[in-house]
């Protein structure tokens, strides 16, 4: 952090909170303060937080379901309709999402502000344990506290400014990463549950659901990923996962379902050359399931927030529909 920033923020006294917009981590008085780190992390969270609409947590008990695919290209079809939309790769020991849109190796600037400014591509705004690593093969080998200082950077230390969305890419399980990053966020607008067909993933896509209701987390829906393969040879559909068994595992836990998305080779393809499927292939119908799934989720949020302004009015008031 630049020497000189200190002469246009007041030094706070030593009985105040800190008022640095940035995060712990990365500020030159680290080592020497003695004010309410967590209670600073906390209200820079809430700062960064306060200018994004809506905070959407993509999620999956199990691991390998394309949880980090189903958020980018929720992101990129948000984006493409006209949203400013940000992705939040919370995955820490395996974060994907810059490889998925041409970022990998890049890294992450501090600007004149002492903030983290976020990768951009697509239109959207990007931050994640990838751009932090010296080496991509470099394993993440760090105990909760540590990663509670990782997490708050990213909700907190980067500039994510005014977005309309902010995806943020939990990593598998119901662990330490997803309750801190629920913690800290607050009020979280809704989440999406990513799962494939096969009864392995639907089982811990049902404890994701349970996990959502005990944490008061609203549930936009269920989406079933990798559901049918359509053969380029004798053009029939192939059950390689099964399907439907997240449509009926939403119908019994009684969320929304939101849609089925095919396990097309082209969006593995698309993916590992950086381009988002979804921004590329508009016409095509796994984009198309996408950008479905994209516009039942702004859908919800319009609703919460139409509501959430209702809610607020003056009992006093009429309220018109």
């Amino acid at each position: 952090m630049p020497g000189d920033l200190k002469m246009f923020q007041p030094a706070p006294s030593a009985e105040d909170s800190c008022t640095y917009m940035w995060a712990c981590a990365i500020c030159d008085e680290n080592e020497t303060c003695q004010k309410d780190k967590e209670g600073h992390s906390r209200w820079l969270v809430n700062k960064r937080m306060e200018r994004i609409d809506y905070k959407i947590l993509v999620m999956s008990n199990k691991g390998g379901v394309g949880k980090s695919t189903v958020s980018t290209n929720l992101a990129v079809s948000l984006a493409l309709k006209g949203y400013e939309v940000g992705i939040c790769d919370m995955d820490i020991h395996g974060p994907n999402i810059p490889k998925m849109v041409g970022a990998e190796g890049e890294r992450l600037k501090i600007s004149t502000g002492g903030g983290i400014i976020p990768f951009q591509a697509y239109n959207m705004k990007i931050a994640s344990m990838s751009f932090l690593l010296q080496n991509s093969d470099d394993p993440i080998i760090w105990r909760d506290a540590y990663k509670f200082e990782f997490i708050n950077q990213l909700l907190g230390g980067v500039e994510w400014q005014d977005l309309n969305f902010l995806i943020v890419d939990l990593p598998p399980g119901t662990g330490n990463e997803s309750v801190t990053t629920i913690d800290l966020i607050g009020e979280v607008t809704g989440c999406v549950i990513v799962s494939t067909p096969q009864e392995v993933a639907l089982l811990d896509a049902r404890k994701s659901v349970t996990f959502a209701r005990d944490s008061e987390l609203p549930i936009i829906g269920i989406v079933e990923n990798m559901s049918g393969l359509d053969c380029p040879h004798c053009h029939k559909e192939i059950e390689v996962f099964r399907k439907g068994g997240g449509e009926a595992s939403a119908h019994d836990m009684g969320v929304p379902f939101l849609g089925r998305i095919p396990l097309d080779p082209d969006i593995v393809k698309q993916s590992d050359f950086g381009e988002p499927y979804a921004m590329f292939n508009s016409d095509l119908p796994t984009a198309e399931a996408f950008h479905s799934i994209a516009n039942q989720v702004d859908d919800f949020c319009k609703k919460k927030g139409s509501l959430v302004q209702i809610a607020t009015k003056s009992p006093f008031k009429k309220v018109t529909k």
